[in-house]
């Protein structure tokens, strides 16, 4: 054993906090930080919801080209290879966000940092998954923590990106939002830093396929639905939640307290949803957390509901200690069900099928939302995508065989 992998065999959670960083870049900086430049975007650049909408769109479409090409990258490289590189070029891409105005080349960009971030997302998930088969007892709690770090970056967006804005509209900056991508970009590099060491203590070799328990699609079809369903629903919220509370009149700091509030609840939903993901081997927490989003979705649109602030932050925590948890579901859907040697197929299977869903959700909830009805009609389409995303993952079984 080297002095390398013993780390993760001696401090499995310090590992798991450090490549938990991983999703943070990923997802918290690369892509929900999005929901806080949107309305300072919208409005200087005068987007309708459809452009903004489409900004997120074209980082999920980056996203969906990436996780088709990394089961590749990893079997080349690796998957700590895999992991820091897509890291650097995350960092790269949302720095460049900050020196350009034009819509085709902000589009260009979040294409480009959604396929870098596919390569962490998916190395990551990997990592974990075999993080956690070297603590079979904890392996739930590991795993989700890994997916639970998405809440560090949202935590840290939500104060950084503020405080760039207000000390760039304090040096007279005629475009604010720019200084929150540099110094998301720059944070995305100090993280990458960190998690340099611990993604280095686990076995990222590419596995050796043995041709038997392999990733079939038919096998695990009604919880690729269901996940598919689930990329649809959740990033309408993820994407817009933020401009809907500024229609609804919610003050900055109150905004600020709101989003760090998510994405805590996310770091807290590793420990939350451990022992569900470690007992059930079928689509049953799949469906289960589906449900609980679209319950946290409709929240802040009910009309009854919709000035309350104690409804709309019940929303973001139930949502923010909810929605990583179902990207972990899955992963451990897939090592409940799969042999090692198959678990990077079956993971970029899933964040595939995921990946496409995010593409069609922020478009269409843009489109609706640029109608009659707003932001409130566009979530209510969420609520329902993630319904029946609960429906259809209720249908999986554990895989006959299954390891």
């Amino acid at each position: 054993m080297t002095a390398r992998s013993g780390l993760a065999e001696r401090s499995p959670l310090l590992v798991a906090l450090g490549i938990s960083l991983g999703a943070a870049i990923s997802l918290g900086l690369s892509r929900f930080s999005y929901a806080l430049l949107l309305p300072p975007m919208r409005s200087d650049l005068d987007w309708s919801y459809l452009l903004a909408g489409a900004m997120n769109t074209a980082n999920a479409f980056g996203y969906f080209l990436g996780a088709l090409v990394t089961p590749a990258l990893m079997r080349r490289f690796g998957a700590q290879a895999a992991l820091i590189g897509g890291a650097l070029l995350t960092a790269l891409f949302m720095l460049l966000s900050g020196f350009v105005v034009e819509a085709s080349l902000l589009l260009t960009q979040r294409v480009l940092a959604g396929v870098a971030s596919a390569f962490i997302f998916i190395a990551g998930g990997v990592l974990a998954a075999r993080l956690g088969a070297l603590h079979p007892g904890r392996a739930g709690f590991l795993i989700g923590l890994y997916y639970g770090g998405t809440g560090f970056g949202i935590v840290f967006a939500a104060l950084l990106v503020p405080a760039a804005i207000d000390a760039a509209a304090s040096q007279g900056s005629a475009h604010a939002w720019q200084w929150a991508w540099l110094a998301l970009g720059a944070l995305c590099l100090l993280m990458t830093l960190l998690m340099a060491l611990p993604a280095r203590s686990i076995d990222g070799a590419p596995a050796a396929a043995n041709g038997q328990g392999g990733f079939r699609l038919r096998a695990f079809a009604f919880g690729l639905a269901g996940y598919f369903m689930f990329g649809v629903g959740y990033i309408g919220y993820m994407t817009f939640v933020i401009a809907l509370l500024r229609e609804q009149g919610m003050q900055q700091a109150t905004i600020t307290v709101f989003y760090a509030c998510l994405g805590l609840a996310v770091v807290a939903s590793s420990r939350i949803w451990a022992g569900m993901l470690d007992r059930f081997k079928g689509g049953q927490s799949l469906a289960i957390l589906n449900a609980l989003l679209a319950v946290a979705t409709l929240l802040p649109v009910l009309p009854a509901l919709s000035h309350s602030l104690a409804a709309v932050f019940a929303s973001g925590i139930l949502f923010g200690a909810v929605f990583l948890s179902v990207v972990a579901s899955t992963t451990a859907l897939v090592r409940h069900n799969l042999p090692p040697q198959s678990w990077s197929a079956g993971i970029s299977g899933f964040t595939t099928v995921f990946a496409f869903g995010q593409i069609v959700g922020p478009a269409v909830v843009g489109w609706i939302s640029d109608a009659a009805g707003g932001l409130e009609r566009g979530l209510m389409f969420s609520a329902g995508a993630l319904v029946l995303g609960a429906v259809l993952a209720s249908r999986q079984r554990a895989v006959a065989g299954a390891h």
